[in-house]
């Protein structure tokens, strides 16, 4: 018969031997890196224009995949894709055209408390510059002007902010960022008006359960939280009353992603629960993995939505990565967790 002194040294050690299981398990899934901001687009030529004339961001990769793979990974059939990747300075957007099939346009008046709101918000050293090189340019506004956050707002006093839109309908916002506040690369002098981007904010319905997804399910970390109201805010994102939570989030490398939760008014509309990868509202942010395949274990764990039927092999690493699942955040935010 064992003594009880063995039986707790054989438990001790099979305790040790799970929770270095889970440890492993759990690293290999938390993301590394925000690596890309993506969206679908209509016509990806106009969108290049766009964004590169307008914006100077610069193309980096134009690729047009199609084959099983990609149908698994996003989740379309029967689909071709142009990928066109662009950067300014150190960060990535990936622009989708979807040769076939083509998608639907972005829900008539969506507004900036809709569920499926997102943006890219664009760093640029000089806010009147940048406001006025728009102007010219005849962007199509979503906010009345841009937005000088008030003193009493201490953690953000003196941002400088405006919305607008890109060809397709998709929400841009430029950011201003005075001496002491956002990254202090944003603060070197470099003779260029845009920069590039410092987040992507996403619209959720309820910060706690968006936590327990992007902080406990993918190991993103809070970097900061701020209670945001008044003239200034309800302008900036042109909805009456407008009082939200936000809450940023960041991985070790990349831009951030903001949560932007409506207190006030709490009518946005929930995201389409029919909203596929080829659609215009859909947008799709790649996470840097260890293990496409122990992140997906992880997912299924967590109960996440799946929009690939699994960790997807991409031939010849076509799209930069070698393996990605695409998946949705509990308000149907597109996230694509990606290994290189």
């Amino acid at each position: 018969m064992r003594s009880i002194s063995t039986t707790v040294r054989t438990l001790t050690l099979a305790m040790a031997h799970f929770l270095l299981f889970a440890s492993v398990l759990i690293a290999q899934s938390t993301v590394a890196e925000v690596e890309a901001i993506g969206f679908t687009v209509s016509d990806a030529e106009q969108s290049i224009r766009f964004f590169s004339d307008i914006l100077s961001f610069e193309t980096v990769s134009d690729v047009e995949v199609y084959g099983s793979e990609y149908e698994h990974l996003q989740g379309v059939f029967g689909l071709r894709m142009r990928v066109v990747r662009m950067n300014l300075g150190d960060e990535m957007i990936e622009l989708t055209e979807y040769l076939a099939p083509q998608g639907r346009p972005i829900p008539v008046e969506s507004r900036s408390n809709d569920h499926w709101f997102q943006h890219i918000a664009i760093v640029v050293s000089d806010m009147d510059k940048a406001y006025e090189h728009l102007r010219k340019h005849k962007v199509r506004h979503a906010s009345t002007g841009p937005q000088t956050i008030p003193e009493w707002n201490k953690g953000a006093a003196g941002i400088r902010a405006f919305y607008f839109k890109d060809p397709d309908d998709h929400n841009l916002e430029i950011i201003y960022f005075p001496q002491g506040k956002g990254d202090p690369k944003w603060q070197q002098e470099n003779n260029k008006l845009f920069l590039g981007i410092d987040h992507t904010a996403i619209v959720v319905s309820d910060t706690d359960v968006s936590l327990k997804f992007y902080r406990d399910l993918l190991g993103l970390k809070v970097a900061g939280e701020s209670f945001n109201y008044g003239t200034e805010q309800e302008h900036l994102n042109n909805v009456f009353g407008a009082r939200l939570h936000i809450t940023g989030l960041r991985a070790a490398k990349g831009p951030g992603i903001e949560f932007l939760e409506y207190l006030a008014p709490s009518n946005g509309r929930p995201t389409p629960v029919d909203i596929q990868a080829n659609d215009l509202v859909h947008w799709q942010i790649n996470l840097v993995v260890s293990s496409a395949q122990t992140a997906e274990e992880r997912l299924r764990q967590g109960k996440a939505h799946f929009v690939s039927t699994g960790a997807t092999e991409i031939p010849e690493s076509s799209l930069g990565f070698k393996e990605g699942i695409l998946v949705r955040d509990p308000d149907g935010h597109g996230m694509r967790l990606i290994e290189k």
